[in-house]
This record gives C-alpha cells, structure tokens and sequence, in this order.
C-alpha cells in the first residue's frame, strides 16, 4: 500500500502536516490539497492543538507547486467534492486558515508551494531553499497570491519574481522579509515546531484576532476597523482575558478556554 499524499504528525499542542510526494518534489494534487484541508479542520476543532506546521518531506523541495502531469481530480470524486476542496485551498491562500500556520521551508518552494508559505503566519527557511514563481515559463500566471507580492515588497522586486519566473535564495527573502528565519536544513522543522509552540500557548480568541486583523490592517482600513470593533467586544469580555489577568495577578500559567 501506498504512503499517503499528506501526512499528519502530532508533537504536543502543534500538529504538523507534511506533504508527501518526494518522488514528485513534492508537488501538489488533489490528494494533498484534500488532506490538507482535513488536517486544518482536524486542527481546528481539537481544542489540544493551538497551531499547525506545514512542511515538505525530503530535502530536495518543500513543494514545486501544482502537479501539471495530473489532469482533474482521481476517478471517483464528484464535482462537489473537486470544488469544495479546491475552494478551501483558495480560502487557505487567502490566508483564511482556521488555525495558526507556521511554514517549514526544507527546501525550496516554487509556484503554489511559495503561495502556501506566503499564506503562512510564519515562516523557517532552510539556508539552502529558493523561492520563486515559475508559472510565466509555463504560459501560466501565479493564480493564488502570488501576484499580491507588491502589498509585502517592492513593487520591482515583485515584478522580477513574476515576470522573469527567477527564484531568489533564501538570504534573499530573509531580507525581503518573507521569512521570518533562516536555518541550516537539519534545523529546519524543530525550529519551526519552537515557533509553532509559542504561538499555541496563548489564548485561541486572541490568536484569531491579531491574525485577522494584522492582514487586514495592510490591505483594507475600512474593514480593519469593523473587525478590530467586533473583536474588541468578543475578546476583551471573554472568559480568557479574565484568566489571563488572574494568570498574571497568581504567577502561574493561564489555562485557555477559547472562549
């Protein structure tokens, strides 16, 4: 029996998602995008698990992107399943995850697997990784949010990525900002994990606010300030912002409710 496109590894509060095809560099297809679809649900109703990294298996790619040998979704998937996947991997590179994503770059990200990293909140590269978009070599564009690098870096870098299709290395994007670290490869998941458990020791509503909010607060002023009002009313009465200040008056460590 086959490995399975996408596989799923618990270490604490942190579930990692690992995407499986090394033999094809790990490229995308129905597969994978339905099991990473059922992992973030997964993650999103256990209340154990308080983030999500997302790596490649191998060390010669963290994804190079959509599998353009594979033509539709496998035999027996109906339309509605086809679209209702396909829409949560939209929903996912719009950076509409239901949990925290930490991105686990092994190796280099190319295409859709750059566009998961860019929907990431945070992002551990491997010193040897490359990043970049491809598809114009191909006679395609970047179809997820690849074409809305101009909001995060200069619009003449953004242009070269997508218009020559030219990775750039990974001190490159350090310094572009699109990673937040660079490792040496062997380093790569347990630094991202040390991320990932950070971020799942604070309180889930709070998490959820600042995540929203911050993409928001780069791209659209006027829903930013109806979403900081709703989550102003939601989070500073929760239950959790009185355990977090009696946490803080006790010295102890809170214990989230999410809610």
């Amino acid at each position: 029996m086959s490995e399975p496109a996408l596989v799923e590894e618990q270490h604490g509060r942190v579930l990692v998602l690992r995407i499986n095809r090394p033999d094809a560099r790990n490229a995308l297809n129905f597969e994978v995008l339905s099991g990473l679809d059922a992992g973030l649900q997964r993650a999103a109703a256990d209340p154990v698990i308080g983030a999500v990294v997302l790596a490649g298996t191998g060390d010669r790619t963290f994804s190079a992107g959509m599998d353009l040998r594979e033509q539709g979704p496998p035999e027996g998937v109906t339309e509605e399943e086809r679209r209702r996947v396909i829409d949560a991997f939209v929903r996912l590179l719009d950076g509409e995850s239901p949990v925290p994503l930490v991105g686990a770059a092994n190796a280099s990200a190319l295409g859709g697997g750059f566009e998961i990293l860019l929907a990431c909140d945070l992002v551990v590269a491997s010193s040897d990784a490359r990043f970049g978009l491809p598809e114009v070599k191909r006679g395609l564009f970047p179809g997820g949010n690849g074409t809305t690098l101009a909001a995060r870096i200069p619009m003449a870098v953004a242009m070269e990525l997508a218009l020559t299709g030219e990775p750039i290395d990974a001190a490159t994007a350090l310094d572009l900002h699109l990673v937040n670290a660079v490792v040496p490869p062997e380093d790569v998941l347990a630094t991202a994990l040390a991320y990932a458990e950070r971020v799942a020791a604070n309180a889930p509503l709070s998490l959820a606010a600042i995540r929203e909010l911050v993409r928001l607060g780069a791209s659209d002023g006027t829903r930013y300030r109806e979403r900081r009002a709703h989550w102003q009313g939601v989070v500073f009465g929760s239950e959790d912002a009185a355990e977090g200040a009696r946490a803080f008056m006790e010295k102890r460590e809170p214990v989230w409710q999410g809610r």
